[in-house]
């Protein structure tokens, strides 16, 4: 028997068509409840979910990438812009809430959507990309690592989780 090829893509979301939104929040609720990388410790109410990424789309400080296996969303990243007041910080962005749904790793997912935010952000004219991340994600850290990020510094206090607090790492990537 034949093995079928696995598609990979990501590309910046406009708006949700179809299933889009139900299968981001069900990989964003995945990605919280494996521990990966998006803020929250629990998932949050459905409702509160849809409502959150109804307004990032509506903020124009970011932009929504989402990350499709065979078609399916399953992992997002957001890139967020300085605010038009922040003048001395405006040559860079973030990246921020990235992560892929438990069931969509091992297929280099993660990798294109980080790339295909620092093109985003390349051809929009940013010379530098900001990224944090708690250092309990190893693999996300050995991406980052991987992909020319620095580290520059450690919070011991990042993030409070089960009642613990985890350390976390920020990381900066020039643009060239």
């Amino acid at each position: 028997m034949a093995e079928t090829a696995i598609r990979i893509s990501v590309d910046p979301a406009e708006d949700f068509k179809g299933p889009d939104l139900y299968d981001l929040c069900d990989s964003t609720e995945g990605a919280i409840i494996d521990g990966g990388g998006f803020g929250w410790v629990r998932p949050p109410p459905r409702k509160t979910l849809e409502q959150y990424y109804r307004g990032v789309l509506a903020v124009p400080e970011r932009s929504l990438f989402l990350g499709r296996l065979d078609g399916v969303v399953c992992a997002a990243a957001q890139l967020v812009r300085p605010p038009p007041n922040n003048e001395a910080q405006a040559f860079a962005a973030q990246l921020m809430h990235a992560f892929v749904a438990p069931w969509a790793r091992g297929h280099g997912l993660a990798r294109e959507l980080t790339l295909a935010v620092e093109r985003y952000a390349r051809r929009e004219g940013y010379k530098i990309l900001r990224l944090d991340v708690r250092e309990t994600q190893s693999a996300a850290i050995k991406l980052y690592e991987s992909l020319r990020y620095t580290r520059w510094a450690t919070n011991p206090k990042y993030a409070l989780v089960g009642g613990k607090m985890i350390a976390g790492y920020y990381y900066y990537k020039e643009l060239k």
